[in-house]
């Protein structure tokens, strides 16, 4: 644009004559143009950890008006983390001067202004857009520093007990947050086999079934790169039963209390104590008299297990009485347990006296019964060997006996069997002659008295000359044998009874 114009101007006269002259004009400026403002260049987005100094922007500014009008200014807003740098021929810089943190301010929108020096002075303005970008700068931070969570004893393996969480303030994969525990030990074994944790979801797990009785709360910390600490705490269930701790009912002779024939009203006769091993309300106990041999006597406190009369003890109660208490808990559902009380009422506590009512007459303790059996056991087992000993001696001495005494009678005999029966009984004319006979004895084993059969003569036995035999030789002869199947019948019978005997040792044993 021109801002001077140059005129030559010629002048004539009628006669022919002419003149030349030069025109300059100069326009004069007017301020009538706003400044121009031109980015040149723009980083977007930045680091959030960029350092102050840092080239964000470079732009220009331009004024089309001259002079005053032409020359211009640049600013921005105040309170800015960015200044504005003038380089040469309008030219600018836009720099950050303090450090960012996109958590604070992810985006900032700079306004630059323009303004030239003209009258009235013309404004320009344009906006800058920068974004910061996310830089992992900052920890997950959990919603609470401690967490209780609560666990009903005898869960199930794999039961949610509940869960933590946290929270990154960074973006994208700067804020995606991975959950484990610390290692540690809960009673010397390793906090993972008590408890795990979902990686993602920070759900927390039981592992394992708990017993309240062995473990109330155990800890653990789930973190990632900051900690929390979780707490968890076992609920009592009623899964124990009352516990009798006096009277012992677990002794081989039970306890007996003892109370005077002249006891009023209100004596304190003994005190039921018992215990439970849960906790809270499911260790309160109650006691309740369930049985009694005479229930008018006797009251139990239900509260405190106290076993107290009811009323004066007379001379026409039972010196015996039984009482079965009820000891329940207050859980839900209930538990209970029960024990058996032996009273005896007595006329005086001296020991003699303690010792005859513990040991009525007709009555032997258990543990001395059965230390009697034990001996009448071992005697009778004893007798009965050393009279099945005695029996085998007695039968063997006579089986040798007997085959002695066969052998002498064949060798004086000398009586002649089989062939020889012609040669020796050639006489049958004769009738001195002498014929003896062997007899087969039968004996019935299941019988108590022996039984003889007598059987058909095996062979018949003949004098070798019964001329010369007598009546007495003949008479030996049958007394030796009478004698032999005497004896062995006293055996056979002998040896019955003894199997008699036998059995019924062992039957008696047996029963014992």
């Amino acid at each position: 644009m021109l801002t001077a114009y140059e005129l030559n101007i010629k002048a004539t006269d009628g006669g022919g004559l002419s003149a030349y002259c030069k025109v300059q004009v100069d326009i004069e400026d007017e301020n009538d143009n706003v400044p121009e403002i031109t980015l040149s260049s723009v980083t977007n987005p930045i680091p959030e950890d960029s350092p102050p100094g840092i080239v964000v922007a470079l732009f220009g500014v331009r004024d089309q008006d001259s002079g005053d009008n032409g020359r211009t200014t640049c600013n921005t807003d105040k309170n800015l983390p960015f200044i504005l740098k003038l380089i040469e021929n309008n030219y600018y810089q836009l720099m950050t001067q303090q450090p960012l943190d996109r958590e604070q301010m992810s985006q900032y929108n700079i306004t630059i202004t323009a303004t030239d020096q003209g009258s009235p002075r013309l404004t320009s303005m344009t906006v800058i857009s920068i974004q910061l970008s996310d830089v992992n700068d900052n920890p997950p931070m959990f919603e609470r520093s401690f967490y209780d969570l609560h666990l009903r004893e005898n869960n199930i393996p794999g039961l949610l007990i509940g869960s933590v969480h946290a929270v990154d303030v960074d973006t994208e994969q700067n804020a995606k947050l991975t959950y484990w525990l610390l290692p540690g030990k809960i009673r010397d074994v390793p906090a993972s086999s008590y408890i795990s944790i979902n990686s993602e979801t920070g759900n927390l797990y039981a592992i394992r079934s708990v017993d309240y009785e062995d473990i109330q709360d155990f800890q653990g910390s789930p973190p990632l790169s900051s900690e929390t600490m979780v707490r968890v705490l076992i609920r009592d269930e009623n899964d124990n039963a009352p516990f009798v701790l006096c009277p012992l009912q677990n002794s081989t002779s039970p306890s007996k209390e003892l109370v005077p024939r002249g006891a009023e009203t209100g004596y304190l006769v003994t005190k039921v104590v018992a215990t439970d091993r849960d906790s809270g309300q499911n260790s309160w106990l109650s006691y309740q008299l369930l049985k009694a041999t005479d229930p008018s006597l006797f009251a139990v406190g239900t509260q405190n297990g106290e076993v107290k009369t009811t009323r004066p003890v007379n001379i026409r109660d039972s010196f015996k009485h039984t009482l079965i208490v009820a000891v329940r808990d207050n859980g839900h559902p209930p538990q209970s347990v029960s024990a058996t009380l032996r009273i005896l009422l007595v006329d005086g506590f001296s020991d003699p006296y303690m010792k005859i009512m513990d040991n009525p007459k007709g009555e032997v303790p258990q543990e001395e019964d059965h230390t009697l059996t034990m001996y009448l056991i071992i005697c009778l087992v004893a007798i009965s060997s050393i009279f099945l000993l005695s029996v085998m001696v007695f039968i063997a001495t006579k089986f040798q006996q007997r085959r002695k005494f066969i052998g002498n009678s064949h060798s004086a005999s000398h009586f002649p069997v089989g062939h020889n029966l012609q040669e020796n009984c050639g006489d049958r004319t004769s009738e001195a002659y002498c014929q003896a006979y062997n007899y087969e004895v039968c004996l019935a084993g299941g019988s108590l008295n022996s039984e003889f059969r007598f059987l058909r003569p095996i062979f018949p036995i003949f004098s070798m000359d019964p001329k010369n035999s007598t009546d007495s030789q003949d008479t030996k002869t049958h007394v030796k044998e009478d004698e032999l199947m005497s004896q062995h019948v006293v055996e056979k019978q002998t040896y019955t009874n003894s199997l008699i005997l036998v059995s019924a040792i062992i039957q008696m044993v047996s029963h014992n």
